[in-house]
Formats: structure tokens, sequence, C-alpha cells
């Protein structure tokens, strides 16, 4: 009698428990947000990109490069096939066209599932650095290519793996071989990851890697994600999902960070684009995590990009650019303007395009 006593004690404990992480995880996720929506003209797909363009970034020639064919196991996807990296020329007046990049030799093509990117130009020669977030059967790595336009080619250069690289969701170059990156999670992969979304905890980071030393330098995240640097490489900025806000961080003489402040954007941050001219921030959002997860296909997770312009200022000022309730685009994990066009990126759907014509940038 006494053992079933304690049993169920034990089995009443755990359901408040699950009960109030529940709770707690819709609340993180935002799952009881109204979204309204705020469409651009001229909207149009990208062909070629329907299974995700999960993050990209836009070479100053107007060059976009594209990873697509993320497989995450806590999210759908609708391809088998390995993921594969594009560019798109933003350039042309007429639709573009996506020109899928060839990868040579070296390199475990059947395994590659493409994450964060990051573009590094080499000042004392011009090259440009390619570095992919990869995910080879689930676990991490870095890669890193060298990018030759006019072959619409990769050359492979390297991989790096380090213990502290455990759960890479984005990553920004800083150098040739060194950048910092997001850890989204604190276990590598498993249930553990299930049970860390439950708990929802600040226990992800970021970590700065080079060949001399491996760091980490700042933590306290509920979900690291996208991370990117100012124009003028003082400040590096990092989006906590979870959180729904912006972290401004101060570069080091040692390449440490130190915290100046926090942004809140109200919405669940995911890839971070920086213009290069204006320092604006563009980043694509999920306005409700938990229909990302649930992944209903009578109730679709939506897409929002959010702007932030002058983001060292007293009051920064945080615009919607656009929002939709999954009807046109699904899942939205970046975007980037160029001109005149905004270019809108996703975990696992389709890209988007659309004209600026109404924004103020």
């Amino acid at each position: 009698m006494g053992k079933l006593v304690v049993i169920s004690l034990f089995v009443a404990a755990l359901s408040a428990f699950v009960g109030e992480r529940v709770i707690n995880l819709r609340k993180r996720t935002l799952a009881s947000r109204k979204l309204v929506q705020t469409h651009l003209p001229n909207c149009h797909p990208i062909k070629s990109l329907e299974y995700g363009s999960e993050d990209l970034t836009i070479l100053p020639n107007g060059l976009a490069i594209i990873s697509t064919g993320l497989k995450d196991p806590l999210l759908p996807s609708y391809s088998d096939a390995p993921g594969k990296m594009y560019t798109l020329d933003m350039s042309e007046d007429s639709r573009m066209k996506p020109v899928e990049l060839r990868m040579g030799r070296g390199f475990d093509l059947d395994s590659f599932n493409p994450h964060g990117i990051s573009v590094y130009t080499d000042e004392t020669d011009n090259s440009v650095y390619l570095f992919v977030v990869n995910h080879p059967q689930q676990k991490t790595q870095v890669e890193i290519f060298l990018f030759v336009e006019e072959d619409h080619a990769l050359v492979y250069v390297k991989t790096i793996k380090h213990e502290f690289l455990h759960s890479v969701n984005d990553i920004v170059a800083v150098g040739v071989e060194s950048f910092y990156a997001t850890n989204d999670r604190y276990f590598s992969g498993g249930t553990l990851n299930t049970l860390e979304v439950l708990l929802a905890q600040p226990w992800s980071n970021v970590v700065y890697y080079s060949p001399e030393e491996v760091k980490v330098v700042a933590e306290g995240f509920y979900m690291a994600n996208g991370i990117n640097i100012s124009p003028d490489k003082r400040h590096i900025y990092v989006a906590d999902l979870f959180d729904h806000n912006i972290h401004v961080l101060e570069r080091l003489e040692s390449n440490g960070l130190a915290p100046v402040k926090v942004v809140e954007v109200g919405s669940l941050v995911d890839n971070i684009y920086v213009d290069p001219e204006t320092g604006d921030l563009w980043i694509g959002c999920h306005p409700n995590g938990w229909k990302l997860f649930q992944n209903d296909p009578e109730d679709l997770p939506g897409s929002e990009v959010i702007q932030i312009k002058d983001i060292h200022s007293e009051k920064p000022v945080v615009t919607q650019v656009y929002a939709d309730d999954g009807s046109v685009l699904i899942g939205s994990s970046v975007a980037a303007p160029y001109g005149r066009k905004l270019l809108i990126g996703t975990i696992y759907q389709k890209a988007l395009v659309c004209d600026l014509a109404k924004v103020d940038q």
C-alpha cells in the first residue's frame, strides 16, 4: 500500500511538472499569438528551391549564396536528397534562376546537410571563402570552401570538428579559418534534444574558433540561433529564438564578447542578415513556433521578416516588413535585401522574392 502511495505521488508530481513545462514551452513558442498579415508587392517563388533555403548571404555584386535541403529531426523534411548550395543573381531584372554550385573532390556529397553559412573575403588576394555548418548523420562540423564564381564551383578546403562545436546552428567568419558559432542546444542529439526543448532552459552558447584557440565567449541563451557581425566588425549580433530578442555584443581584443544590450523583437528570431551599407538587421522569424513544431497541414506555421534600424542607438526601430499566415510562405528563416528586392528563405519550403517598393529601407 505504501509503495502504491509513493508511485501515485510520483506520477502526480511528474504530470504537474510536465504540464508546467508544456505551458512554459507554449509561452516560449508564442503559441497563442495571432498574426496580422503584412504582404509585399510582386512576390514570386524561386524555382528549384522547393526544399528549403535555410540560410543565405548576398555578395557585394548582388550574388546570393543559398543553402538548401536541411534535415533536422525536430522539423519536417520533404526530400531525401542530400543538401545543395546555389547562387542567385539578385541584380537581374527578369525572373531570377538559381544556379547549383558544383562541389569538387575530397568532400562527401551524399551526407551533406547544410545549415548556417557565412562568407569571408581574404583582403590579401580577394579570395572568397564559404563557411558552411554541416550535419552529416545529425552530427556537427564546419566545412570551408573556396568559392570560384566564374566556375560556379566550391573547392573543398577543410573540415573543422571540435567538442565545443557540438550543436552548431549558425556561423560568422572573421578570418580564413576563424569564426564565431552558435550552439543552439546543450545536448548533441537524440532524446535529450527533445527533453531540452521541453525544459527550455538558458543552456546554449556562442563559441569562438581559430586554429590557435577555441573557447566559449557568451552563454545563457535559451536557443542561440542566427549570428552575424556589424559592418565595422566591432560588434556581434546573436538571435535568441526562444527569448524573442537580439543580443548585441562587443568584440574584445582577446576575441571574447562583452554584452552591450538586448533588443526585443517579439517573434522567434532565426537568421540575421546585416546590410553592409546601412548596418540594418534583417531577420527571418517564426511568428508562432508552436505551429512550426506541430506541422499541422490544417493550421500552417507562418512567416515573418523583421527589420531593425539604428540598433546601437537608444531607441532602435523594430519594423515588421513581411508577415504571412502560411498560405504563401511557411517557416521563414532568413531575409536579405538587395536594391529594391527582398529575398526570403525558409527552413524546408520554398524561397520567395518580393519588391520593396513600398518599404522605406
